[in-house]
């Protein structure tokens, strides 16, 4: 039903989620991401509070690894669901229940991790991951990007995608790239569109609004 990475930048701290699946409006419950704390993706038979959850344990301090055992104790049905989770530190752990569509797996890795289930094949996940190492120099939101293009070239979803979402947090409370594509015939190639409408639009306008470290934004530069 659905493929996607979560991932840490090394470089920024930056954490992100990006996804692609055949169902419309992927990116309305799967994408799960804090500042400083980590990402959370929920995906086969979704349950949110596994992403709503995930975050909480995180920001109790819980290594990734703890947040998915403590989320199979809290859902009878971990069977059915696929949920991945990377910490503060990078750390990543991830979870396929038993009942999720054939072929379902997850590659986990330096950092980030790829998972999906219902998909053409392991092979997959292996161009996902080799993409996103391959694009390691360039931004994470970019990087996210290539993951999915690499997974859908190399099978994807075998119903094929009509919907994607790429979400990205820097330092704020507030997202710095969320961008979703919920009901197209080429749903990455829209992504990469809105992309670029976002660098060159919406993230300028993010970048200068108002911090927890100044509450006036870029407001407080301009003369009075």
């Amino acid at each position: 039903m659905t493929f996607s990475i979560i991932a840490r930048c090394p470089r920024t701290g930056q954490f992100g989620v990006a996804a692609a699946t055949a169902m419309p409006a992927v990116g309305k419950l799967l994408s799960h991401a804090a500042a400083r704390v980590g990402a959370v993706a929920t995906q086969a038979q979704i349950n949110p509070y596994l992403g709503i959850d995930g975050l909480r344990l995180l920001r109790e301090g819980c290594a990734a690894a703890e947040v998915i055992e403590r989320l199979r104790d809290i859902d009878p049905c971990m069977e059915l669901r696929q949920c991945a989770v990377i910490d503060r530190r990078g750390e990543v752990a991830c979870w396929t229940g038993a009942k999720c569509p054939p072929w379902a797996g997850a590659i986990a890795a330096e950092q980030f991790c790829v998972q999906g289930n219902r998909l053409a094949g392991r092979t997959v996940l292996e161009a996902a991951a080799e993409a996103y190492r391959r694009a390691s120099v360039r931004p994470l939101v970019e990087r996210l990007m290539e993951a999915l293009a690499a997974g859908d070239a190399g099978g994807g979803d075998r119903c094929g995608e009509s919907s994607a979402t790429v979400y990205v947090v820097d330092q704020e409370e507030y997202p710095l790239w969320d961008i979703r594509v919920d009901h197209h015939r080429e749903p990455l190639t829209e992504l990469r569109r809105l992309h670029r409408v976002f660098a060159r639009e919406v993230v300028p306008e993010i970048l200068a609004m108002p911090t927890r470290a100044n509450p006036a934004g870029k407001a407080a530069e301009e003369p009075i």
